[in-house]
């Protein structure tokens, strides 16, 4: 990188070290002014004849990076491995014990058989309802109440979701900067929804020219994130955050790539 001296005009050809040293104040070699390198901070000097290099404008809020690189985390240590064929599941066709043919007998009264039945059905509904849980929660109809109950109550439910509202605003892949034979996948995602929600599962889908299917991996929120804290918190509404993956390389046949949000 390149910077230029206000006093005497001397262009410097400096680097990452120099401008950390003391946040960017350098010395002068020619003419020992103090100066602030990164106002003329330039990675390519402009045409001969050159005067001045071109000042930075100061900014009122620090500009966000949205392309980023690596992220280290050791989460990641497992990487891209071909999906697993699963097994197929064999039926039993011969019927357990308690399924023996038994002859009914009758009983005087049915009261205790209906409250059985009763507490049986109250049983079946609250497994059934706990078992749907994710969506009764997810429901914007439900939500609000489920949400007063538990202001009411004293306890407290978890994030809504909702993967329809997250935008993939940008997505990149480049060969790993430190590891043979790796990648980087990084993206850009948008919360659109009106509350925040937590990060999602991630599938990574690798293809060639006939689209079909070479590798796949599936990223928890923990494993991509690398910050506990982060996670529990979630995606707040309206705001974006940068995702890094790092993959093995299958091979040069991998020419496409595809995100889902689950």
């Amino acid at each position: 990188m390149y910077a230029q001296c206000p006093d005497c005009l001397t262009i410097f050809s400096l680097g990452g070290a120099e401008l950390a040293a003391l946040h960017g104040n350098v010395r002068c070699g020619h003419c020992s002014a103090l100066f602030d390198a990164l106002r003329t901070l330039t990675d390519e000097l402009p045409p001969e004849p050159i005067e001045h290099l071109h000042l930075h404008p100061t900014a009122l809020v620090p500009p966000q990076l949205d392309q980023p690189v690596l992220r280290p985390n050791p989460a990641q240590a497992q990487l891209f491995a071909p999906p697993t064929p699963r097994e197929p599941v064999r039926e039993r066709h011969t019927p357990p014990p308690f399924a023996a043919a038994r002859r009914p007998t009758r009983r005087s009264g049915n009261g205790a058989w209906l409250a059985g039945c009763t507490l049986a059905l109250l049983v079946l509904g609250g497994q059934i309802a706990w078992a749907e849980r994710a969506r009764w929660i997810d429901d914007a109809r439900v939500r609000p109440w489920l949400d007063s109950a538990c202001a009411t109550i004293g306890c407290q439910l978890p994030l809504r979701r909702d993967v329809g509202a997250l935008s993939l605003l940008s997505r990149d892949i480049r060969p790993h900067p430190s590891v043979e034979n790796a990648l980087i996948i990084s993206a850009t995602v948008r919360n659109d929804a009106a509350f925040a929600q937590p990060y999602p599962l991630v599938d990574i889908t690798l293809s060639d020219l006939d689209e079909q299917r070479i590798a796949m991996r599936r990223f928890s929120p923990r494993e991509y994130l690398g910050d506990t804290r982060a996670a529990e918190r979630g995606l707040d509404a309206g705001a974006s955050t940068a995702l890094v993956f790092e993959i093995a390389d299958p091979g040069r046949n991998a020419v496409a790539f595809e995100f889902k949000f689950e």
